[in-house]
């Protein structure tokens, strides 16, 4: 077989490209967690290469998976329908360049789509549902799974197949499964067709497989050594796969016969017609290898690529289970060692060398090169130059640099903890919390300090608190978060109750004016009741013994249900604080329960078309504050999925302030879902808080509070392998590299649980 080599390279997206789209003869379509679907066609200059001729915005977070209309009346130049982290999925028209139906209605990440012969849509989602949708509105929705559907397949014939993340394929008719495919011991994460005998599978498990249309395995692909996210078929038998292991892989038979390296992992991958092959890699960058020698790049760029190939693989190059790149130069062979035998390791070109100290000729005595084996990974890490059981990164917190910490299972932690912090000029009021790290994080759980110890400082034995560490149960060691899980409710406690009476005394007395709209208007009496409330609200130190009356509800109601949307938010802010006091939940709440649902009424009207920015500022810091009392906690978690819903469609009209205050609200939401075990509310949630951990826009506040949340549900939800479905690992990594302390260290709680 005539072997791949790169042919083409499409620079243009900011960030991982997630997915790909062939476009028949028009072009290729690739999608982003940029947030953007870009198109692309073959350039007029030289038919080889392609050309960026659109760029495609209006999803909120990355968009994923892709699906092809063919050009129609409807759509001269075609149709690409796109599904997004923001659950949603649009239909583009290709010519405009603009969403022609916006399909609203999963609950969490769109992960899969496909186009039926009937120009129906269908839609996977992480929310286990699958959706039919037609002229934009959803006509089937059905469970698929008990868990996070991953992929959905149509076949020319009619068959529908989805994928899941409880490792089975099933096939559908109408919304009833007629068979399970068992066989994969993982999440089944890519399906495709292959003419002619079945569908293809790819999984978590590292393998692709070949099924007939009964059920029946026909052939297992095994060769990737990691997850592997995508899997295609063209019609000359060949096989393409992806995978988190950063190779393409190329099957014929079931063999291997080509592997392609690349500078990232690969997400998708797609056959041309032509028989070229498109990859969409984590480094921003789509490609397309071809076998046809008229379409490979020039010599350049292929020197260029391997370079980079050749620079990302040393980034990672290990040496005896250790980092290459983490090793000293030889100029540490300069310093004399501190006991005979003392072996270093340094890095001399692409090789890490061992040399040993030789304390009778005061000399590095070269040992050879350290070369990986089995289990060296496992043999400890190196730190200066010298191997240690473990090399911890240690986080004090306070906005001080992470500190590495060396350690062996023979020391003894109160004696390594003593000299670290006198090393690094730190605190000696931090020694018990570093032994307790140290202990926590080698697993030594059982550890009792040696008798013959004698503190340094005190000239006592080590010091326990509470006495010894018991050694009989052996578990593993508690896992000791900083900011997670959130127990509690926060909310918003501060008014400018002048203003507020202020504004509502202008909005009245411009209704007053108002031949048509007078009747709306408040009565002299009913406006001198409002600064006789916010008496009771100001002294929030007297809530326990203050009153407050139905009459005060009653007026609160008239003003929200009559009021023209444009005059509301003073009034609602008001509600805000109204809710605060014991007697203003209560009289809500039984206003509520008599079949006047003011607030859900209130709150559809400050959400509706056109929103005014003002309105939605208030109504979300109103509704945050509900949860400050336990007695709307049901009425909160009934309209869960509608509140959230509706904000993420008004995002586009959030101020600085109504960003901090969505956060807020899903950080209560989140502690309300955990607490009550709703699985489905978590899992609206943790994709909510994920778009706004990914968006670099963010404040810091906001995006603190939205790791907390997802924190929160990891440790403490449902939701822990869903969150690792959507990526959290990387919304992790980058938290921890924020400037900013907090949000540096929830990104390192969040981490710790996906270990």
């Amino acid at each position: 077989m005539a072997e791949y080599r790169l042919g083409v390279q499409l620079h243009g997206h900011a960030d991982d490209v997630r997915g790909i789209c062939v476009c028949g003869d028009a072009g290729i379509a690739t999608s982003s967690r940029d947030g953007t679907v870009k198109f692309w066609t073959r350039s007029p200059e030289k038919e080889s290469e392609y050309v960026l001729s659109k760029t495609l915005t209006g999803h909120s977070s990355f968009v994923g998976p892709l699906a092809w209309i063919p050009p129609s009346d409807r759509f001269s130049e075609g149709g690409i329908v796109s599904g997004g982290m923001d659950t949603f999925v649009f239909l583009w028209d290709l010519h405009k360049g603009e969403v022609v139906e916006r399909m609203k209605g999963h609950n969490s990440q769109v992960t899969g789509l496909a186009v039926d012969t009937n120009g129906d849509i269908i839609s996977s989602s992480m929310d286990c549902t699958v959706r039919r949708w037609r002229n934009g509105n959803a006509v089937e929705v059905w469970e698929a799974h008990k868990v996070a559907v991953q992929t959905v397949l149509k076949l020319p014939t009619g068959e529908l197949f989805t994928g899941s993340s409880d490792s089975t394929i099933k096939l559908w008719k109408g919304r009833t499964c007629i068979q399970t495919f068992s066989g994969h011991a993982d999440t089944v994460r890519c399906l495709a067709a292959m003419q002619g005998l079945g569908i293809l599978s790819a999984s978590h498990d590292s393998t692709i497989k070949l099924w007939a249309l009964t059920g029946q395995p026909l052939l297992e692909m095994i060769g990737h050594s990691s997850l592997v996210y995508s899997v295609d078929a063209h019609s000359s038998g060949l096989i393409a796969s992806g995978s988190e292991d950063r190779s393409l892989k190329i099957w014929k038979d079931g063999v291997c016969v080509q592997s392609i390296e690349h500078p990232g992992c690969i997400w998708d991958a797609k056959f041309l017609e032509n028989g070229d092959i498109v990859t969409a890699c984590s480094d921003g960058t789509v490609r397309i290898w071809t076998t046809d020698t008229n379409r490979f790049c020039s010599h350049e760029e292929l020197a260029a690529y391997k370079d980079l190939i050749s620079q990302y693989t040393l980034s990672r190059k290990t040496v005896g289970g250790l980092k290459l790149t983490d090793l000293p130069g030889v100029e540490a062979l300069q310093v004399p060692g501190n006991s005979d035998g003392q072996t270093l390791i340094v890095r001399e070109g692409d090789n890490g060398v061992a040399y040993s100290w030789n304390s009778a000729e005061f000399k590095w005595d070269k040992i050879g090169e350290v070369v990986d084996g089995p289990g060296d990974a496992a043999q400890g890490q190196v730190h200066d130059g010298v191997r240690y059981d473990f090399v911890f990164n240690v986080d004090i917190g306070d906005g001080e640099p992470i500190r590495k910490l060396p350690y062996n299972r023979s020391d003894d932690p109160y004696a390594v903890a003593d000299k670290w912090l006198l090393k690094e000029n730190l605190p000696l009021t931090y020694r018990q919390q570093v032994v307790e790290f140290i202990l926590q994080n080698s697993g030594q759980n059982n550890f009792v300090p040696d008798p013959s110890f004698r503190d340094p400082y005190t000239g006592g034995n080590a010091y326990v608190p509470g006495g010894q560490p018991s050694s009989s149960n052996g578990n593993a060691p508690k896992q000791i978060f900083k900011h997670i899980p959130k127990s509690g409710m926060l909310s918003f406690e501060t008014a400018q109750f002048d203003g507020i009476l202020k504004k509502v005394t202008e909005f009245n007395a411009a209704l007053s004016s108002d031949s048509e709209q007078k009747q709306l208007s408040l009565s002299e009496t009913e406006m001198s009741r409002l600064p006789a409330i916010v008496k009771v609200l100001k002294e929030a130190s007297f809530y326990h013994t203050s009153k407050l009356a139905d009459a005060d509800m009653a007026l609160l109601v008239k003003i929200l249900m009559s009021w023209p949307a444009k005059m509301m938010f003073p009034v609602i802010d008001f509600l805000r604080m109204f809710v605060l006091h014991p007697d203003g939940a209560a009289l809500l709440l039984k206003t509520i329960e008599t079949g006047n649902d003011v607030l859900m009424e209130t709150f559809r009207k400050a959400v509706a078309p056109p929103v005014q920015p003002a309105n939605l500022l208030t109504i979300l810091k109103a509704v945050t504050n509900l949860f400050d009392s336990s007695c709307l906690h049901q009425w909160l978690r009934i309209h869960c999925a509608e509140i959230i819903d509706s904000v993420t469609n008004c995002k586009s009209s959030f101020s600085k302030n109504a960003h901090l205050a969505y956060a807020t609200l899903l950080l209560n939401y989140a502690v309300l879902s955990i607490e009550s075990k709703d699985e489905q509310s978590q899992a609206q949630i943790l994709s909510a808080a994920l778009e706004i951990a990914e968006d670099d826009a963010q404040d810091f506040d906001s995006k603190y509070r939205a790791l907390v949340a997802i924190g929160s549900l990891m440790q403490k939800g449902l939701v822990k392998s869903l969150a690792l479905d959507l990526d959290v690992k990387s919304v992790a990594s980058s938290a921890k590299a924020s400037m900013d302390s907090k949000i540096a260290e929830v990104g390192a709680d969040i981490e710790l649980l996906t270990r």
